[in-house]
């Protein structure tokens, strides 16, 4: 099987494994203890914590270790919103952004507060203008923008939208969940949010780290852990883990991120070359090193990725009719492109070149063979 869907997660980082296997016999312990176990996860916790600062460009009393991305996006969308109720409750967010952060929104919404969502271009980049105009509206409280589009690898102006919310005096909150490890990450944040099965690391493990004098309140009940920012018990050892595997993903990020970005090259050159009426999106050059999304007329999203399974390709889709969803991509639909027969292609570390041959070379065929069947030739 050539996995190809490392944007949905990335297997372990051997680094990542060596780390939590030493950890989980050194870091058992609950770190909120006095005793000496307790103090050496305690130990373990804080070096993680210190390691994951440094690579994001926070202090670590900055950052907070939650149980995943989504968790992290939630508590720095709502947490923020609920420190800054006296300055508005507008919510600013790029159309196309994660759906926990729309999830988040609608959540934010239902309690009596606004969320204007700003449109993207054709390659599925946030219009810069637009997002400054929006963030500038009387009683914005915050702005998110992710660092790059999950689904089509699109880099988006974090840069300038951070230029702009510094002008209006509103916080950015920025979802590095596909880009950490792989790219640095922008400068101009408030809130930064990531997940570490996305770089190599355990799943389980998310970070929020919250700049100092952002003003934030926990939307849940308080706990003493985590800076007081996520309850529950640390799970140490896969956060060790994850801070090991972030560690060896930055070291090799640039030769790798060229490696794969030319496999991806191949395919957004390829797949339309071999295959009648496919569309290739995303942004072709301010993106991602290693996703490629395309689109085919007249194929179902779901058959395309059982044949594909069948023939020994894990690959994902934002089309409608996948396991997961009933309906369209909103990324895709946001950016008014075709939905249907929809391939995400992510390429994991260490993915070769004979899987990239093989795919183009079983993908016109299988394409052929499903819309011979719906009677399209």
């Amino acid at each position: 099987m050539a996995y190809l869907d490392a944007a949905s997660t990335e297997p372990l980082h051997p680094a990542a494994r060596d780390a939590l296997l030493a950890a989980i016999d050194a870091g058992w312990a609950d770190p909120a203890r006095l005793y000496g176990t307790a103090r050496r996860a305690q130990m373990l916790l804080e070096r993680a914590r210190a390691e994951v600062a440094e690579l994001i460009g926070a202090r670590p009393d900055e950052v907070s270790f939650t149980t995943s991305g989504t968790q992290a996006v939630h508590l720095g969308v709502l947490g923020t919103l609920a420190g800054r109720r006296r300055a508005g409750t507008r919510l600013v967010a790029g159309a196309v952004e994660h759906s926990s952060v729309l999830h988040a929104g609608a959540l934010h919404e239902r309690a009596g507060g606004e969320v204007e969502l700003v449109g993207v271009s054709r390659t599925g980049r946030v219009d810069a203008g637009a997002f400054a105009e929006a963030v500038a509206r009387p009683g914005t409280a915050l702005a998110c923008l992710q660092t790059a589009n999950h689904e089509v690898g699109t880099l988006q102006p974090v840069e300038e939208a951070a230029r702009a919310c510094r002008e209006a005096g509103v916080p950015l909150l920025v979802d590095a969940a596909q880009s950490a490890g792989r790219l640095p990450v922008p400068e101009g944040w408030s809130v930064l949010t990531a997940s570490a099965h996305k770089w190599g690391g355990p799943a389980g493990v998310g970070v929020l780290a919250v700049r100092k004098g952002v003003r934030w309140r926990s939307p849940l009940p308080e706990d003493e852990r985590e800076r007081r920012r996520v309850p529950g018990f640390e799970n140490v050892p896969a956060i060790v883990a994850a801070a090991a595997a972030l560690r060896a993903r930055a070291e090799e990020a640039e030769a790798e991120g060229r490696r794969l970005s030319a496999l991806v090259d191949r395919i957004r050159a390829e797949v339309p070359r071999l295959v009648p009426d496919v569309e290739v999106v995303g942004d072709p050059a301010m993106r991602l090193p290693h996703i490629v999304t395309f689109s085919c007329l007249y194929v179902e999203g779901e058959a395309l990725l059982t044949e594909l399974d069948k023939s020994g390709f894990a690959v994902s889709s934002g089309s409608s009719c996948t396991a997961s969803t009933l309906r369209p991509s909103h990324v895709l639909e946001a950016m008014g492109v075709l939905t249907h027969g929809n391939v995400r292609v992510s390429l994991p570390r260490g993915a070769s070149e004979d899987d990239i041959d093989r795919f183009l070379a079983v993908l016109p065929d299988i394409v052929r063979r499903i819309r011979s069947s719906l009677g399209v030739h």
